[in-house]
């Protein structure tokens, strides 16, 4: 069988250190920009909880150049698309627009790459933005937070893997002008980033562009990133977290996994496993959990806790279940239990592992056909794996998968090396 080629890919280096990655595809005159900063939640310092996310929202309001939402009008005005996210290792930001707009795309990142508007007032107001936004995407709502910052405190012990990525609103208040120039100029260098450019565009043309707009952005000097691993746990964990929003009970169980970068088909493993777990309505915990007994009215399971290809060591693999009053969370685990040893016992059946690894090949595939997302995945290979092919070629990664690794998964997620997370309905609450 013929292996496909590969789409084009371009790789170079700036003088000032800024890694690119060009990807041409002329099927749709648009263009997505995207860059990616080496920082993310695990990087921000003790009693700055939030610090990298709220960082991320500064830098939409205005630089060098550039008054406060003008980036927003000129994307906008050219009929495209922008957005930014902060992740446990990186913070990326984006634009799509129309082809002909990709000069102006790569003007205003490097705009904000080389002096953002750093302002009390910008500071004062972004940080009532991201406390808005907790309030409405954890504190008032059911199960907010819930696993990917109520789940990190029991699994991990270090103040990297541990610690809310969203914020603390004390912490957040207590930022100040200082921390954000500090910040700025530790972990926004050219250095330590990736630009991709996807889409519609002629190679030498953008070449020339990206050197002109970003060749001259000042360098500075790489940060140091530390190791963030710890050790696994050598017992189980448990916590318990009372909600006074959520209806019901609920559970998460939390595993570590293998080094996504260096243990990489170790991790597409974990990935197959959530699959034969959780995924669809003939999966093992939705048949037995769900459908059979029943014990739980919904169940997942899955490889990092954005979602896979997110983080660098140490990464989450996590069960999350609501489940009624009079069942016990201690129920649901010996069920979980049960279908992760026979997983380990005997490995899945030819049928039943091709419906997972096509869904997956399925849907990797349908994810890069929009540009936003072929960008992002482009250059977030870059980053954390120093290959952007990688993007392209996670698919039939997953599609070469075994039902002996898979088996090999499940058998190293031990009642003994797990954290459990108990979430409780408050007292008089929602019913």
């Amino acid at each position: 069988m013929a292996v496909p080629e590969l789409p084009e890919l371009h790789r170079l280096t700036l003088d000032n250190g800024l890694r690119v990655v060009l990807a041409p595809d002329t099927t749709a005159p648009v263009v997505g920009v995207s860059v990616h900063y080496d920082v993310g939640f695990r990087s921000e310092p003790e009693g700055r909880t939030g610090f990298a996310h709220l960082f991320e929202h500064l830098m939409f309001q205005g630089s060098e150049s550039l008054e406060k939402l003008a980036h927003f009008r000129h994307v906008q005005g050219s009929g495209g698309s922008f957005n930014g996210s902060t992740h446990p290792d990186y913070t990326d930001y984006f634009e799509v627009l129309p082809s002909a707009a990709l000069e102006r795309a790569l003007f205003l990142e490097a705009d904000r790459m080389r002096a953002p508007k750093l302002t009390q007032e910008n500071l004062a107001n972004q940080i009532d933005v991201v406390k808005e936004e907790i309030r409405l995407n954890v504190l008032n709502r059911p199960y907010g937070g819930f696993p990917w910052i109520l789940l990190p405190p029991v699994l991990y012990s270090t103040f990297p893997n541990a610690h809310n990525g969203y914020g603390d609103f004390t912490d957040l208040e207590q930022a100040t002008l200082d921390d954000c120039a500090a910040f700025f100029d530790t972990y926004y260098a050219p250095a330590n980033a990736v630009l991709t450019v996807a889409g519609d565009f002629e190679v030498e043309r953008a070449r020339e562009l990206v050197e002109k707009h970003f060749g001259d952005v000042p360098a500075r000097p790489k940060p140091h990133r530390p190791s963030f691993a710890e050790p696994r746990p050598s017992s189980e964990l448990r916590g318990n977290h009372v909600d006074p929003h959520a209806p019901l009970p609920a559970l998460a169980v939390g595993y570590r996994m293998p080094d996504p970068v260096n243990e990489l088909d170790g991790y597409l493993a974990h990935l197959v496993l959530a699959g034969v777990l959780t995924d669809g309505d003939g999966s093992r915990l939705q048949q037995r959990l769900v459908h059979g007994e029943p014990l739980v009215t919904d169940i997942s399971a899955g490889a990092g806790l954005f979602g896979p290809f997110e983080a660098r060591d140490p990464d989450t693999f996590s069960v999350t279940a609501i489940h009624a009053p009079d069942v016990s969370a201690d129920r649901v685990l010996g069920a979980l239990d049960e279908e992760l040893e026979a997983l380990a016992a005997t490995p899945p059946g030819e049928r039943e592992l091709a419906k997972v690894t096509a869904r997956w090949s399925a849907n990797l595939h349908a994810e890069h056909d929009r540009l936003v997302s072929r960008t992002l995945a482009l250059g977030s290979f870059e980053l954390l794996h120093g290959d952007p092919a990688l993007a392209y070629g996670a698919a039939e990664r997953i599609a070469a998968v075994t039902a002996e690794q898979v088996a090999e998964a499940a058998k190293g997620l031990r009642p003994d090396s797990r954290a459990v997370l108990v979430v409780e309905p408050e007292q008089g609450g929602i019913q």
